[in-house]
């Protein structure tokens, strides 16, 4: 069955080892919400030193405005651990992160707040690039049957944790997933207290 995660355009970051301090400079950090992050992702990227756009950095030019899937390289997200990074690219309107390869600490946070990042080969990351330098893309993620659908029955599988994939299509993070399991948790608990109820 179709689950369609994701649809829209694609913004093409063609850079490697993108760090969460490019994603959301330490400045922006001092804010204990969690919102209104989107205006600082890729900030010393995304304006010049007058506060104007940047129109060379690739977020800022008109073919790729309202982009909901980002494409790049290899080893994004790294650096420090701050989960500010994953919220300011999810608030900017991006669902989607498509690369060779992620820091794992990033790649842990973004999951947790309902994002899909797929990892793929860097000979498939070349091909989607490829894509991209022929013009705006408009591909579809469907996260049930793993692929990423370009048109014309055209698509490129993907593989993903059975976990994770069954968190995404519930829209559940960890503590909700670990939720689930409440009535079985309860269960447990009454059992433990029938048959030692020495332990309180």
């Amino acid at each position: 069955m179709s689950k369609i995660f994701a649809k829209g355009l694609v913004c093409p970051l063609d850079k490697n080892n993108v760090d969460t301090d490019q994603i959301i400079p330490k400045q922006f950090l001092t804010s204990v919400s969690r919102d209104g992050f989107a205006e600082a992702m890729f900030f010393d990227w995304r304006y010049l030193a007058d506060g104007s756009p940047n129109p060379d950095f690739v977020v800022n030019k008109p073919e790729y405005k309202g982009a909901s899937i980002l494409l790049t390289r290899a080893n994004f997200g790294c650096g420090s651990s701050r989960e500010h990074a994953p919220w300011a690219i999810l608030q900017y309107g991006f669902k989607v992160i498509i690369a060779e390869s992620f820091a794992d600490i990033f790649f842990n946070n973004s999951v947790n707040n309902g994002m899909l990042l797929i990892q793929l080969s860097k000979t498939n990351i070349d091909l989607l690039f490829n894509r991209c330098t022929q013009g705006p893309q408009q591909w579809q993620i469907d996260l049930a049957s793993q692929e990423i659908m370009f048109g014309n029955n055209a698509a490129l599988g993907f593989s993903i944790d059975a976990d994770i994939k069954q968190r995404l299509l519930s829209g559940l993070d960890f503590i909700g997933s670990s939720e689930q399991l409440n009535p079985q948790i309860a269960d447990y608990e009454q059992s433990r207290k029938a048959s030692q109820p020495w332990l309180g």
